[in-house]
């Protein structure tokens, strides 16, 4: 009686990439909150429905392959459906969720998810692709041998969602108590039972199509191909940096020209004086200097989300496999690398799904090496600065060319720090990755937009919450205290961030940075993109004049073309993201890792500074 008031707790769990998260979200929609588990710092989403006067809690678990847990995040999945996390009660129901193209390795983790006593539900999702590949699953007899009830769903369509939701709460309405202490981890010998009985399962219940998708097969053969594969991979590489700046200068110059003609329209209705320069050369010449990066922003994660959806990056996880192997990193790194593409703080937290500690620490240590998507403000500023917009090749953009340069200088930094690693301070072997390829899809037009619109809503979110309180901060250090009378030198060398600029500047004169250049360095610690924010609000109350045009082109007035190159250099390295080393600091639950991080990355970013800048001006180029 009691189940037919209190809320039901439903627990999703399955393998990772298995439209788990999807099917959460299409349960949930937009009822849902994110936190941390108490004491660890494993993410916790859960979600409510409301069926029928009823709340079903729907908590999302980390992926896990076996409830024998090895990683942080398996760890949590498995305490989790056991009751053992604290402030955490056990689930009513177990939710498990199943790639109906690949129920192989899913079939063991529900043999196990069996025996923990619970009521449970299997959801077959992504069904519709199985059906369309031709792969025949027997329902009737899979659930007779399972014993658990079977729903087919297709989360991104929310078919099947009421069926999951109306077999859920049957499921809940005939659950026993709980039996406490009637778990016992499974060991090595029981694990293998189970692994040949999810194989009988597997081949009475399911049947590969009379007719195989051979294309799969013949477009694998090329994709995979050792050595063509990588050249494929390099191309589809370099048409996406061609694409972020050939596709994005019109719509940047659009936003550029709307922010120009703002500036003109506050400087024409506020009267000079101190708050026509804050509005003007602090928010609107600051902020503004790195909105019109959007554009490129938004066309690497098109490109970046396209390939995700169309089942290509499991294929190239494969290709790098042995390159990662060569430098020392487990097979797994390629999905926190990946991610750290777009920002090295999700990629910091996906180690957890790396076993192996010391395999992990490396990953975490060698991740914000790779080029995020804040460090493209700063490359595109200096990059359309100092490199011709022109054609090479008769077909190449030299622009992106020196951008895909600068992505591929961030993969091979990272893989050479990780190899010095594990050839000097951890010299175990590195396990075997093992993973299987998920079936080619046409990626889903409103899953993409809505994809794409989460990620301008977080820059402008990290733009209005970070980029804009700073610009204030930079424009009252640089533009206080006025000169004094008679002053002849611009008013910013007698502000505050004048005295900063030029008392830092003899540590870094020797790698080619003015004192400008440093006082955009110190609010860039908050997040890389700030520093075209700064150099764009400095630059303006320092010269007034210059500023009136684009900002890369008054930095080709300041600036020699070895001094901008050694710009790029320093940011390939140095750790400009307050963020990134907090989350490192939390995932390894140690300052010592984070204190490492910083001297090896400013050490390099140094180091790569005076290297480039010193053959640049030997050159020709000072």
């Amino acid at each position: 009686m009691d189940m037919q008031v209190r809320s039901v707790r439903v627990a999703l769990v399955g393998n990772p990439n298995s439209g788990k998260t999807a099917l959460f979200n299409a349960l949930t929609g937009a009822h849902q909150k994110v936190a941390n588990y108490a004491g660890v710092t494993v993410e916790r989403k859960e979600g409510f429905i409301r069926n029928a006067g009823r709340t079903l809690s729907v908590l999302d678990l980390p992926g896990t392959y076996s409830l024998r847990a090895r990683s942080p995040d398996e760890e949590v999945t498995r305490d989790a459906i056991l009751g053992r996390l604290a402030g955490e009660t056990p689930p009513d129901v177990i939710a498990a969720v199943a790639d109906a193209t690949n129920l192989r390795l899913v079939l063991r983790l529900i043999l196990e998810l069996k025996a923990v006593g619970r009521p449970m539900v299997l959801a077959l999702n992504m069904y519709d692709i199985a059906q369309r590949t031709g792969l025949r699953i027997d329902l009737d007899r899979l659930e007779a041998e399972l014993g658990v009830p079977i729903v087919t769903t297709v989360a991104t369509r929310k078919r099947g969602i009421e069926e999951l939701v109306a077999a859920v709460e049957a499921a809940a309405a005939s659950a026993a108590p709980a039996v406490a202490g009637s778990w016992t981890p499974p060991d090595a010998e029981a694990l293998r039972g189970k692994a040949a009985e999810a194989e009988r399962i597997m081949k009475a219940c399911v049947r590969p199509p009379e007719r195989p998708d051979t294309l799969t097969g013949r477009v694998d053969s090329f994709l995979l191909h050792p050595v063509g594969g990588l050249v494929i991979l390099s191309a589809v590489m370099f048409v996406m940096f061609q694409a972020v700046f050939a596709w994005a200068t019109p719509a940047a110059d659009g936003i550029e020209g709307l922010l120009t003609a703002l500036g003109a329209m506050v400087a024409g209705a506020i009267p000079d004086g101190i708050w026509q320069s804050l509005i003007v050369d602090g928010l609107i010449s600051g902020v503004g200097s790195v909105l019109v990066f959007l554009p490129q922003i938004l066309i690497l994660f098109l490109f970046i989300i396209l390939l995700e959806d169309f089942g290509y990056m499991a294929r190239a996880a494969f290709l790098l496999d042995r390159i990662m192997g060569v430098a020392g990193l487990h097979g797994r790194a390629f999905i926190p690398l990946l991610s750290s593409v777009a920002c090295a703080i999700p990629g910091v937290m996906a180690t957890r799904v790396i076993d192996n500690r010391r395999d992990r620490l490396t990953t975490i240590l060698v991740a914000p090496l790779m080029t995020c998507s804040a460090r493209i403000p700063v490359y595109t500023l200096i990059i359309a600065a100092f490199i011709p917009n022109q054609t090479v090749w008769g077909f190449a953009n030299l622009q992106g060319l020196v951008m895909f340069g600068l992505y591929v200088a961030g993969v091979v930094s990272a893989l050479s720090v990780a190899f010095v690693i594990r050839k000097l301070f951890w010299r175990s072997a590195v396990e075997p990755f093992m993973m299987e390829m998920p079936a080619y899809k046409m990626p889903d037009l409103k899953s993409v937009l809505f994809n794409l619109w989460l990620r301008a809503r977080i820059f402008l979110e990290r733009a209005g919450r970070i980029i804009l309180p700073l610009m204030i901060v930079v424009w009252a250090l640089s533009t206080f205290p006025y000169p004094p009378e008679g002053a002849t030198a611009p008013a910013i060398e007698y502000s505050f961030a004048g005295m900063i600029g030029r008392a830092l500047e003899p540590l870094f004169a020797p790698i080619g940075f003015n004192w400008q250049m440093v006082v955009a360095l110190v609010p860039g610690m908050a997040a890389r993109e700030v520093a075209v924010a700064a150099l764009g609000t400095v630059y303006a109350v320092a010269d007034a004049e210059s500023a009136t045009g684009v900002l890369a082109t008054t930095l080709a007035a300041h600036w020699s073309l070895a001094t901008g190159l050694a710009f790029l250099a320093w940011y390939i390295f140095a750790p400009q993201c307050v963020a990134t080393l907090g989350v490192v600091r939390r995932e390894t639950n140690s300052a010592k890792w984070m204190w490492v991080m910083i001297a090896y990355m400013f050490g390099l970013a140094y180091l790569a500074a005076f290297a480039t800048y010193r053959v640049a001006v030997a050159l020709g180029g000072g």
